[in-house]
């Protein structure tokens, strides 16, 4: 059985929406129980799980067991990886205009 490299899983993780939200959910407030995080998604339960595992898997979230709750908190390692080996190389400059320029011509003010 081939294993999937690390970078793969990541890529894999932020690949689908609902994983980037739960991401960003616990990056604005860490450490939070699967039923915390379901609050926020329509969804059920088992689903929030499996994408809590996926993103286990990847090393973006970790858990730590607080009696009977399980939290659930970021790791931005993994995160800060991807950055050095995929986004750092270009300038930041360039990028942030070329951002700028798309946005302006998307019509988004975000």
């Amino acid at each position: 059985m081939e294993t999937v490299p690390d970078t793969d899983k990541v890529f894999k993780a932020l690949g689908d929406p609902t994983r980037r939200r739960l991401l960003d959910l616990l990056c604005e407030d860490n450490g939070q129980t699967l039923g915390q995080l379901c609050t926020h998604l329509d969804m059920a339960r088992q689903s929030v799980t499996q994408h809590l595992d996926l993103l286990e898997a990847a090393n973006l979230v970790s858990t730590v067991r607080k009696g009977r709750e399980k939290l659930h908190f970021i790791n931005p390692v993994p995160l800060h990886d991807i950055y050095e080996r995929w986004v750092r190389k270009f300038e930041t400059q360039r990028l942030t205009l070329l951002h700028d320029l798309k946005r302006e011509l998307e019509g988004n003010q975000e």
